[in-house]
């Protein structure tokens, strides 16, 4: 009979030999930064990419060096397409993208090709999460208007610096912004702010009071305020309904579980 692939010896022994190569592999908040960043169609999650695809904490899946890459980059590959149609990419599209780089990945006969192949695929999947964002034709103006306010979420964004940016006059530009997107430029910033901290609340393990900060929101109250009146429910609420619901990971089975996480939630809405 075949012995069980993960028990609580091997998983003993595994834990203690990372502790003595004091190794440790990334934070989850570490690795998600660079598909937050794809999902946002931010060029940034390329240098995230290829640091995080650098790093020295990365999984051991093989002891063959090339295949260890090999598994690393499916991996990766597999999370970036989710992130890529989270972000507004065709599903067909993404899927397919993904089974022809894992293809390449396959025939690639070095490491640092690997590494080649890493850095293509985030900047596929980045700019075609950018591009997704694009679907309204908007003039010229209020696109630059958007660009700035979408990365420019975590300051304050005033119609002082977008009027700089277009290079219209600002009432003008207020007037322009809403008829061509339908909303106001606080309005349209308040939605990206907490599009935004959905994902941050269902991805990652920031306080509903680090994301207010994060998002340049004036306090954690006016946080929970505006993201009430968006979603209908608190940030505790929403994340203890979504919380890595994405990646198909079960919400705590143990009543008890279930009572630690709810006791999490409340906490950060208080």
């Amino acid at each position: 009979m075949m012995k069980r692939t993960v028990d609580e010896k091997r998983m003993a022994v595994l834990a203690f030999l990372n502790r003595e190569n004091d190794f440790r592999h990334h934070y989850y908040n570490e690795e998600m930064l660079q598909y937050e960043y794809l999902k946002a169609g931010d060029m940034r999650a390329i240098p995230e990419s290829v640091r995080m695809f650098s790093s020295s904490e990365l999984g051991t899946l093989s002891d063959d060096p090339l295949r260890n890459f090999k598994y690393l980059f499916v991996a990766s590959t597999t999370l970036a397409t989710r992130f890529a149609i989270e972000g507004g990419v065709d599903g067909e599209t993404a899927y397919n993208a993904s089974d022809l780089y894992i293809q390449q990945a396959d025939r690639c006969g070095s490491i640092d090709d690997l590494k080649s192949l890493q850095t293509e695929m985030f900047e596929y999947f980045t700019k075609k999460s950018a591009a997704a964002k694009k679907k309204n034709i908007y003039s010229a103006h209020v696109t630059a208007a958007i660009e700035y306010i979408c990365g420019h979420l975590h300051e304050t964004v005033r119609m002082k610096d977008l009027a700089e940016t277009t290079g219209l006059n600002a009432s003008y530009l207020s007037t322009l912004f809403k008829k061509e997107t339908g909303i106001s430029v606080t309005q349209y910033i308040l939605d990206k702010r907490t599009d935004t901290a959905k994902n941050m609340l269902k991805h990652s393990d920031y306080t509903a009071a680090e994301i207010s900060s994060l998002l340049a929101f004036h306090s954690q109250s006016y946080f929970s305020k505006v993201f009430k009146e968006e979603t209908g429910m608190t940030p505790g609420e929403y994340r203890s309904r979504n919380y890595r619901i994405s990646f198909a990971e079960d919400q705590p089975d143990s009543p008890e579980d279930q009572d630690d996480f709810g006791d999490r939630a409340s906490e950060e809405d208080q």
